[in-house]
């Protein structure tokens, strides 16, 4: 049986197909194919716009999908995040991604079964770590002990710091690769 937030995340990828829309799932729903499944209200995905051409797609979503306040399109041409909500009432996050590591999150994605005849994108392990890193809540360094516990030597550690250095950077939060390569070490 497909959870809300499953079938909120197919109803995307049934939309973003047909247009040739580049993206993948992350956050909750990807912790769920590759940490230790939790409860998640929303969906969440990255969505490959670029710069310069995130009003039509803002637009496009709006047309199809109830935004979840009067000025979301206004907060995702401004903050890059356009939330709506699905066709079913789901709250769902849609990340207008642009930057180089947004793009190759993407470009590493891949189907997973969350149940039998349903594929869903998502973000590779690695990236779903990156991700939760540079967001740094409680919850993300939680979600991040789950991946590293399930996926062990699997992961491409090299790949995690190579992409999340630059991130903690711009953030200016150094202290943020210090802590991931901790939690690493931990569980070599």
């Amino acid at each position: 049986m497909l959870t809300p937030q499953i079938e909120a995340a197919l109803s995307l990828q049934q939309f973003f197909e047909p247009r040739g829309w580049k993206w993948c799932v992350i956050g909750g729903l990807a912790v769920q194919r590759w940490g230790q499944p939790r409860q998640t209200l929303d969906a969440d995905v990255a969505l490959l716009t670029g710069f310069g051409s995130e009003e039509s797609y803002v637009d496009e979503l709006l047309s199809q999908f109830q935004p979840r306040h009067q000025t979301a399109r206004e907060f995702a041409l401004t903050r890059r995040v356009l939330l709506a909500y699905s066709g079913s009432g789901v709250p769902i996050d849609i990340a207008l991604s642009g930057l180089p590591f947004e793009e190759r999150v993407i470009e590493r994605s891949s189907l997973w079964q969350p149940a039998v005849d349903t594929t869903l994108r998502t973000c590779s392990a690695e990236d779903l770590i990156v991700y939760k890193a540079f967001a740094a809540r409680g919850v993300d360094w939680f979600d991040i002990e789950g991946v590293l516990m399930r996926q062990g030597e699997r992961l491409d550690i090299q790949l995690i710091l190579r992409e999340i250095a630059p991130l903690a950077e711009l953030k200016e939060e150094p202290e943020i690769v210090e802590r991931l390569r901790a939690m690493i070490k931990q569980h070599k």
